[in-house]
């Protein structure tokens, strides 16, 4: 097992608390070799834990407190002792690597924002969510921390998925794209406009232009910068679309005799593109331009997908990703004063 600081994981966030988190802990620990800390109420998390056997190799630190899942941004101020909080407050002060949960994403949003703050020159911390593209996955942020923008912020939103870009997925210049009603320059409201000039100026960015809706799952660009609101509709809408194309495909395949077989010959490709455009198996969306890594998981994951998260944040905590992120946003701010 690795020896380096654990990821502090939010035992108590999520529609499947403590059980599924715990599972997953463990999952991670045993199979991925990952270091894990839970944070939650000791004697729920000791008993879950003892479920499967494993009490020795996965520590406990204690928050009596949790914000529930129809909690919002003020729960962050009302309970200054939840296990989110307490989570960020471990990386803060440098016992743990980064932060994981499933909780309420507008209770993780503020309490990251409130316990590690916003690193120095970032406007505000964006949401980035790996849309399942080929070769590589395409990255979407904002998906949901800002509904109201300025056009500054979106020109900083695709840097932070620049960054993210090179050091997760390997991209060198990374190909980003303003997602908006129409591929032409002129058309979207004057945010969007306002932020097409600045990003045709950004020293740094591979800017290549609008992207529309129909371009999410295209792998056009590998990042799509956009509104907390519309990249949150966005990305719902296709989530929807694929459950909605799955469910099809079940009827479809029940139907006859031959739909069966040709689905039997057809088995492993099904699986794979079931297992490509399960959104847990990206491990999670990730909160970018705080100082320190947070990773958010699907308020419905099950352990498979707290593991993934887990090794997620500690491959980007590994890889420096707030290091990265402060020296792109550094960069771009001397080059080029927009904020």
């Amino acid at each position: 097992m690795s020896e380096s600081r654990p990821i502090a994981l939010d035992a108590m966030g999520g529609d499947h608390a403590p059980h599924e988190i715990v599972a997953g802990a463990v999952h991670a620990v045993r199979e991925r070799g990952l270091h894990v800390v839970l944070v939650g109420s000791p004697r729920v998390l000791y008993e879950t834990l003892a479920d499967h056997d494993a009490t020795k190799e996965v520590p406990i630190v204690r928050a009596e407190e949790a914000l529930t899942m129809d909690e919002g941004a003020l729960a962050s101020l009302r309970r200054p002792r939840s296990s989110i909080a307490v989570a960020c407050h471990l990386v803060r002060r440098g016992d743990a690597s980064a932060v994981v949960s499933a909780g309420s994403t507008a209770g993780i949003v503020a309490t990251g924002r409130l316990r590690l703050k916003a690193q120095q020159g970032v406007l505000r911390p964006a949401i980035a969510v790996a849309l399942p593209t080929l070769p590589r996955p395409t990255l979407l942020l904002d998906a949901g921390a800002n509904a109201e923008v300025k056009p500054e912020m979106l020109v900083q939103f695709a840097h932070l998925g620049a960054a993210y870009a090179e050091l997760a997925h390997g991209v060198q210049s990374p190909r980003v794209g303003l997602l908006t009603i129409g591929s032409e320059a002129e058309k979207g409201n004057k945010l969007v406009k306002r932020a097409h000039e600045l990003l045709q100026g950004s020293p740094g960015l591979q800017f290549v232009g609008n992207v529309e809706g129909h371009d999410l799952l295209t792998g056009k660009v590998d990042v799509i910068t956009t509104d907390g609101f519309t990249g949150n509709v966005a990305l719902k809408t296709m989530e929807g679309a694929v459950q909605y194309a799955f469910a099809e495909l079940r009827e479809a395949i029940g139907d006859s005799r031959l739909a069966r077989l040709g689905a039997v010959l057809q088995r492993s490709r099904i699986r794979e593109l079931r297992r490509r455009l399960d959104a847990e198996a990206y491990g999670g969306a990730v909160l970018l331009g705080l100082n320190g890594t947070v990773v958010i998981a699907h308020g419905s994951s099950k352990a498979p997908a707290i593991s993934a998260a887990c090794k997620l944040a500690a491959d980007l905590s590994a890889g420096g990703i707030v290091a990265n992120v402060g020296d792109r946003i550094s960069a771009t701010s001397r080059s080029h004063r927009l904020w």
